[in-house]
């Protein structure tokens, strides 16, 4: 069995700090195009028993990754949107893990799929009509206390798709599920 940091980051940690190129954004917004769709073919037709299987030992389950993936791409949508609408905007932060712990985390993950397909749609709608100058457009997360200009923030979604995407594939390889 893998060690648990390469359970925990099968992708690796996202570095923040880096500055992004124009074409590395548009294949960042590429791969957030995509991900509902390769989410849902992985996991679209899983019973609870493997939705209800965690992603490694003491880690989510893949029910509450799907859930968790949708809240936090609504929060970078929204986020978004401010950084272009207002100057350096004030985000605001969330617990993700006490959202995990909320009675929507218990649904079928079809609403969660669902949900990033049409989000992802809008989401890439808008990073894709970006100028080189506009993704430098930044908003200001408090928790962190740090500005993040929207091509990394872009990266670091990009990055945070597949991280999850990984956690339900790499446990469907250890399980012989695919």
């Amino acid at each position: 069995m893998p060690e648990n940091d390469d359970l925990r980051y099968p992708i690796g940690q996202f570095t923040f700090g880096h500055s992004y190129t124009f074409d590395q954004s548009k294949e960042h917004i590429a791969a957030i195009a995509i991900m509902p769709h390769n989410l849902t073919e992985l996991v679209g037709k899983w019973g609870d028993n493997r939705l209800d299987t965690p992603y490694r030992p003491g880690g989510w389950t893949v029910r509450q990754l799907v859930h968790h993936i949708a809240d936090s791409h609504m929060n970078a949508y929204v986020r978004t949107k401010l950084a272009l609408t207002e100057e350096v905007p004030t985000v605001k932060p969330y617990e993700e893990g006490e959202w995990a712990m909320l009675p929507d985390y218990e649904l079928s993950v079809a609403p969660s799929l669902v949900i990033l397909s049409n989000l992802h749609q809008r989401w890439v709608a808008v990073l894709d009509s970006l100028t080189e100058q506009q993704l430098q457009r930044r908003y200001f997360h408090p928790a962190s206390k740090k500005e993040f200009s929207l091509a990394e923030a872009v990266s670091n979604y990009a990055w945070h798709g597949e991280h999850h995407y990984q956690h339900a594939y790499q446990l469907a390889l250890r399980n012989h599920w695919i």
